[in-house]
C-alpha cells in the first residue's frame, strides 16, 4: 500500500460578511486530495481535506515543504504496524521533519488540511464512517447518536439591520437548530446590545444564544460587555480578547459568572495546555473550541483531548470550531460536547452532508464512509473540479 498521488489547490470562499476583526472578501482555503494505490469500484481510494475558514489557503507551505516530504517518504514508513492502513501519526512525523517547534500559525493550518485528507482516506480504507473509526480506536467503542450543533451566523453585512438579523435567526430555528450564535464587537456596545435583544425576541431565551467577539476586546471593554450581557444568561461569551492573552481571560473569568468559550485560534497542543494552565477557565461551565482543521489536524486534536482529560476537564467541554463534517464526525465518535455548523456561510464548504437532518438542535453523524464529503454534492463537485484525478 502506498500513496499514488497528492494534489492541492486553492478554493475561494469569499463573501461580504465580516466579524469584529476581519472581513471575508478575499477568504480562501486549501483543498487536498491524497490518492492511494488501492482500487475499489474501478477507482483509487482517495481522501480529501481542507482547512477551516479564517486563515486563508496555505498552498506555498504545502507545495514547498509538506507535500515533497510526504512524496519522498518510504511507503512502509507511512503505514500502521500491520501494514494494512496508513498511520496518521507517522504521516504527521514525515511532513513535520526538519520543522522547529513553536510558531504554530500558517504551518499548523497547512498540516490541518493535509491531515483531514489522511483521516478521510484511513476511514475509507477501513470502509467505515470516520466517527465510527474514532469511537472504536479512541472512545472504547462508545459514540453519540445525536450531537449538539449550533449555526455560526449573525455576521455584520452591508444593509443588514435588525429585521434581517432576526430573519436569519428565525431561519436557523426553522432548520431545526436550537442554540444560535451571533457576532458582536463590530459595532458600538449600544448597537450590539440592541442586536442581542432583537435576536432574543426571536429565540426567546438567552440560554439559546452564544455571542462571539472574535478576539476584539481589551480587558476593560470585555468587562463592560460582560456586565451588560450578564442579565441575558447567554449560552457563552466567545473569544472576548486576543486568544493568547491568557491573563485577560483569567481576569474576565473572575468577574463574569457566565460561560466563556475560546481556543479556535490556538493551533497546537502546547498552546491549548497553556490556556488551561493560565487562562482562568472553569471546567464546570467554560468551553474549548480548538479547530481540528487549523491546529495540525485531528491527529494533534487527539493529543489535546488526552491533555484536557489529564488536567481534570471533561471532553464534553470541547466543541470544535470549523462548522464542517469533520468536526461533526469527531464530536460523535469521540464523545465531545458538540459541533459548530455553517449552514449559510463559507459555501460550498460550510455545513454538513445534504442528508443531515437537524432536530431539536442535534444532528446525526451519518453512515457515509470516511468523513462523508461526497455526500455534500455542491462541495464535492467543487473539490473534484479542483483536485479530482
Amino acid at each position: 500500500m502506498r500513496i499514488a498521488d497528492i494534489r492541492e489547490a486553492t478554493a475561494s470562499i469569499r463573501s461580504d460578511i465580516r466579524n469584529a476583526v476581519v472581513d471575508f472578501s478575499q477568504m480562501t482555503i486549501s483543498v487536498v486530495a491524497i490518492e492511494s494505490d488501492v482500487m475499489r469500484g474501478g477507482r483509487p481510494v482517495t481522501g480529501y481535506g481542507f482547512n477551516s475558514n479564517g486563515r486563508y489557503a496555505q498552498g506555498g507551505i504545502l507545495r514547498e515543504r509538506l507535500l515533497p516530504r510526504l512524496r519522498d517518504a518510504a511507503p512502509a514508513d507511512l503505514l500502521d504496524d500491520d501494514g494494512g492502513n496508513f498511520d496518521p501519526f507517522r504521516i504527521r512525523a514525515a511532513v513535520m521533519r526538519n520543522e522547529k517547534p513553536g510558531g504554530h500559525g500558517d504551518r499548523a493550518v497547512a498540516v490541518g488540511a493535509l491531515d483531514m485528507a489522511v483521516w478521510d482516506l484511513v476511514a475509507k480504507l477501513a470502509d467505515v464512517p470516520l466517527w465510527r473509526l474514532l469511537s472504536e480506536r479512541y472512545n472504547d467503542g462508545a459514540a453519540d447518536e445525536r450531537v449538539l450543533v449550533y449555526p455560526g451566523g449573525g455576521y455584520y453585512y452591508p444593509g443588514k439591520g435588525l429585521q434581517k438579523l432576526q430573519d436569519e435567526m428565525r431561519s436557523y430555528r426553522d432548520r431545526g437548530y436550537r442554540v444560535v450564535k451571533m457576532k458582536i464587537g463590530g459595532a458600538s456596545m449600544t448597537d450590539d446590545l440592541a442586536r442581542i435583544e432583537a435576536v432574543l425576541g426571536v429565540i426567546g431565551q438567552g440560554g439559546d444564544l452564544a455571542v462571539d467577539a472574535n478576539g476584539r476586546f481589551d480587558l476593560s471593554t470585555a468587562l463592560a460587555y460582560g456586565e451588560a450581557m450578564a442579565p441575558f444568561g447567554l449560552f457563552w461569551f466567545e473569544e472576548p480578547g486576543d486568544p493568547l492573552d491568557f491573563a485577560l481571560h483569567a481576569d474576565l473569568a473572575a468577574e463574569y459568572d457566565g460561560a466563556l468559550a475560546t481556543g479556535e485560534n490556538l493551533f497546537s497542543l502546547p498552546d491549548a495546555r497553556n490556556l488551561l494552565r493560565h487562562g482562568g477557565l472553569r471546567p464546570d461551565r467554560d468551553w474549548l473550541q480548538v479547530d481540528p482543521a487549523l491546529c495540525y489536524g485531528l491527529t494533534e486534536y487527539l493529543e489535546i483531548v488526552a491533555m484536557v482529560e489529564a488536567m481534570g476537564w471533561s471532553r464534553r467541554r470541547l466543541i470544535p470550531h470549523g462548522g464542517h463534517q469533520l468536526a461533526l464526525a469527531m464530536a460523535a465518535g469521540l464523545g465531545l460536547g458538540g459541533s459548530e455548523s455553517y449552514p449559510g456561510v463559507f459555501q460550498p464548504f460550510g455545513g454538513f452532508a445534504d442528508d443531515t437532518v437537524i432536530e431539536d438542535g442535534h444532528a446525526r453523524p451519518g453512515t457515509h464512509p470516511g468523513i462523508g464529503l461526497e455526500a455534500k454534492a455542491e462541495m464535492f463537485a467543487e473539490i473534484q473540479r479542483l483536485v479530482g484525478a
